[in-house]
């Protein structure tokens, strides 16, 4: 009795071995190292971004608005009405910083709170990476619309480098 025990035992362990975890939510490897950058600087940070890559999720994303103090962030999406009638739509986002780089920002009614990673910035302050160490969500940020390709490939490569899929990043020329 004691070894059919153990062996149906044994059996349920390989097969608890052999089952798939569920799949982690988001768009990163939750396996791979995740860090924010040392180098970040609240005031060369501060003023508007375009959004030049975003996931799926934030498609509607055109811009990202950050304070000298870091206290708050607006989000700049692009909306249509029920008339057809599209335009930008800003979103007041205040922000704790919780670390170098790192931040709490708090929703807008109806909407769940996000955590900021600024992951990289290139030296001019020109291009960054921000995203979240649980990959729900991650965006490349340009001070301009157009140019800075190899500041933009650079950021890929931070994504890429930070356990992110880039398969679902749709990057905007």
């Amino acid at each position: 009795m004691r070894r059919s025990l153990w062996l149906v035992g044994l059996g349920l362990t390989l097969l608890a071995g052999c089952a798939q975890l569920p799949p982690q939510p988001g768009y990163r490897d939750g396996s791979v190292i995740i860090a924010s950058t040392t180098r970040f600087d609240a005031q060369r940070f501060a003023g508007d971004w375009v959004v030049r890559a975003a996931y799926p999720q934030d498609a509607d994303l055109r811009g990202v608005a950050a304070r000298q103090d870091g206290a708050a962030f607006s989000l700049l999406w692009h909306r249509c009405n029920t008339t057809g009638q599209c335009g930008t739509v800003a979103e007041q986002w205040p922000a704790q910083a919780t670390g170098q780089g790192r931040y709490l920002l708090r929703a807008p009614k109806g909407k769940a709170d996000r955590t900021l990673w600024v992951l990289w910035v290139d030296d001019g302050f020109r291009t960054a990476v921000v995203g979240t160490p649980d990959g729900t969500w991650g965006w490349i940020l340009d001070r301009n619309t157009t140019g800075g390709a190899d500041r933009i490939a650079a950021a890929r490569e931070v994504l890429d480098f930070n356990g992110y899929d880039l398969t679902q990043l749709a990057t905007r020329p």
